[in-house]
């Protein structure tokens, strides 16, 4: 193994890492979706296959890039712009309601970042964080946005590092298969 990283826009074929990447990424939430729209008998996994495997939507692979060692993901990064329509009726399902709620219009969103335990601390994350800036910029967006728990305590002071700031908190909606409780925070990172 080289440990030499690489980095790429994903490939349908890579929807499975991404799938386990995603969940991964999104503490819980992305299981529970996942679950509300399995077939009978549909593994979660292999409906994050499925979604990622779409075109032409925002959970498609076509937003995803992927750090590699030797030919194998080790790590993605979900980002798109965000686009809020003032006439959205908003989410139904009262689970994901509050993160629906933390969405910063004309933003790029970062939507998840996650690296395999086996390869992190090697700075994937970092550069992966840098990447969606560059991504920003030539989407004509002048700001970044995402959402951490509250309780991710280090991924909430990573992205204080990295000059994100709060501008809203939702209380999280109690779910068996999210590991947080407590608050979801949309952080925004100006970049003129």
């Amino acid at each position: 193994m080289s440990d030499q990283i690489s980095y790429r826009p994903a490939g349908k074929s890579d929807c499975r890492s991404i799938a386990q990447l995603y969940s991964i990424s999104s503490d819980g939430v992305a299981d529970y979706v996942w679950t509300q729209i399995a077939e009978p008998g549909e593994e979660i996994l292999d409906v994050g296959q499925r979604r990622y495997e779409r075109e032409g939507t925002s959970f498609s692979y076509e937003n995803c890039t992927v750090a590699t060692v030797d030919g194998e993901v080790v790590g993605m990064l979900v980002a798109f712009p965000m686009f809020v329509e003032e006439d959205d009726a908003g989410e139904d399902d009262p689970v994901l309601a509050p993160y629906a709620r933390l969405e910063e219009d004309a933003s790029y969103y970062v939507c998840g970042v996650a690296v395999f335990p086996d390869y992190r601390g090697k700075g994937i994350g970092s550069e992966f964080m840098k990447l969606a800036e560059a991504q920003a910029g030539a989407q004509n967006l002048s700001k970044l946005s995402l959402i951490v728990f509250e309780q991710n305590s280090g991924a909430k002071r990573l992205y204080e590092r990295l000059d994100y700031r709060e501008v809203a908190r939702e209380t999280v909606v109690p779910h068996d298969l999210i590991h947080y409780t407590g608050n979801a925070i949309l952080m925004v990172k100006d970049l003129a």
